[in-house]
This record gives structure tokens, C-alpha cells and sequence, in this order.
């Protein structure tokens, strides 16, 4: 028993020290104190690894998502009589769930494996301590670009992922099901609403990207400087990724909502 609360104990301040950890190293990467610590010529180029590199997958998932949910709404809303309104169901579930959430699952995987990784092998070579002995800030040079091009990047993909998503699924309605192309799109622009449903939508996909960007880095800075080490980092990037983007949807959607 004295040994089962032992290693309780000692897991939950493990847990307390992570956390505590996490949030210092996030505190030096926004540089609160010290300034914007990010180059914009860095951002950029960060957007285009972890960005404009992920575009392949967020291209054929969005498409298919949609095309899915036009067949699967139709078979739903024929058996009311309201198949017309297909164009309205694919739209809003795509800006204010698929969309941001699908976007960032697919993101934490492509993407925040990257970093990890990336960040996990400098580590171990040792690059970011002969940083330090240079006189280099890690943080300004390496964490904080790459930080704010997951922030700036995911917003994007999502809504690239939703509007293909729509055009997929307008595809399977009009001419798979045989649903009127004008029904199809008029219902869809008089029941979506700028600020309840993109808006809202891409405040969901800009909370997954700083999490997601966040957990990434800390994984890749906090990895043990082994193989072993740098593998471990990456899968609990994953994991700890995709939980937190499912955990804050369900946060996020109920204080839209109103639930809380």
C-alpha cells in the first residue's frame, strides 16, 4: 500500500514538474519581457515545412471528408424528405467540426512529428548547445519561427480543408445523388453565418495549432538525447496532440455554444 502511494506520488509530481516545465519554455519562446523573438524570414520558411509540405494530405483528406459527408447526409435526410438541404448539413459540419478538427489531427501527425523529430535530433547532435555557446538564442533562432508558423499555417489548412470538403461534397450531391445544384448552394448561403460558423471555426483551428505547435516543441526540446529517446518524443507528440485537440474541441464548442 506504502509503495503503491509512493509511485503515485512520484508520477503526479513528474506530471507537476512537466508542467511547470512546458510553461517556462513557452514563456521563452514568446519572449514576454524581451520582445517578438521570431524573424520574419525564419516564419516563412517554417510556414513552408510544416505548411505548405502538409498541403498533399490536407488536399485529398478535405476532398473525401465531404464527399463522404454528402453521401452519408443524403442517405440520412432522403428518409425525411429534405435532401435539398444537403448543401447546408456538409457545409456547417465541415466549418465548425471537421474542418478545424480533422485539419489538426492530420497536422499533429504530419507536422508536429516533424518538429519533434527535428528538434529531438538537434538536440542529440548537440546543435542547440553550440548555439548557446555562440552567443545564439536557441528560442529566437529555432523554437519561436517554427512556433509561429503552426499558428499562422493550420488556420489556412483548415479552411482550404473545409472549402474543398464543400466542392467535394457538391460534387457527390449534384452529380452522384442528382440534387439541385441551386438548392444545394442556396440553402448552403442562407444557413451559414460569417461570424457563428467560419469565424468560430477558425478560432477552434487557431487554438489546436498553438497547443499542437507548443506540445511539438517542448516534446522535441525535453527528449532524451538517444534514438530511443527522440522515438519516444514523437509518439507522445502524437498522442498528447490528438488528445488535446479532442479534449479542447469539446471545451471550445461548448463555450460557443453557450453550454458552460
Amino acid at each position: 500500500m506504502i509503495n503503491t502511494l509512493a509511485q503515485t506520488g512520484a508520477r503526479c509530481l513528474l506530471v507537476c514538474q512537466l508542467i511547470g516545465r512546458s510553461g517556462v519554455f513557452l514563456i521563452n519562446i514568446l519572449g514576454w519581457g524581451k520582445g517578438f523573438k521570431a524573424p520574419c524570414h525564419r516564419v516563412i520558411k517554417q510556414i513552408h515545412h510544416v505548411g505548405v509540405l502538409s498541403l498533399p494530405i490536407i488536399v485529398v483528406a478535405g476532398i473525401f471528408v465531404g464527399m463522404v459527408l454528402a453521401l452519408q447526409g443524403y442517405s440520412i435526410l432522403s428518409s425525411y424528405g429534405s435532401q435539398e438541404a444537403i448543401g447546408q448539413m456538409v457545409a456547417l459540419s465541415l466549418l465548425r467540426e471537421f474542418g478545424p478538427v480533422v485539419t489538426a489531427l492530420l497536422f499533429v501527425g504530419r507536422a508536429g512529428s516533424a518538429l519533434t523529430a527535428e528538434i529531438g535530433l538537434m538536440k542529440t547532435t548537440e546543435q542547440l548547445s553550440a548555439m548557446e555557446i555562440m552567443g545564439v538564442d536557441p528560442f529566437k533562432r529555432v523554437f519561436s519561427p517554427r512556433l509561429w508558423a503552426g499558428v499562422i499555417s493550420l488556420p489556412l489548412l483548415a479552411t482550404l480543408f473545409s472549402l474543398l470538403g464543400i466542392f467535394g461534397g457538391a460534387f457527390v450531391a449534384v452529380n452522384l445523388l442528382g440534387v439541385y445544384e441551386g438548392s444545394y448552394w442556396a440553402n448552403m448561403q442562407g444557413s451559414v453565418l460569417f461570424f457563428d460558423d467560419v469565424i468560430k471555426g477558425l478560432i477552434k483551428a487557431l487554438v489546436f495549432a498553438f497547443v499542437i505547435t507548443w506540445i511539438a516543441l517542448f516534446h522535441g526540446w525535453n527528449a532524451r538525447p538517444t534514438s530511443e529517446g527522440i522515438s519516444q518524443a514523437t509518439t507522445a507528440t502524437v498522442v498528447q496532440g490528438s488528445l488535446a485537440v479532442l479534449g479542447l474541441d469539446f471545451i471550445l464548442t461548448a463555450v460557443m455554444l453557450g453550454g458552460f
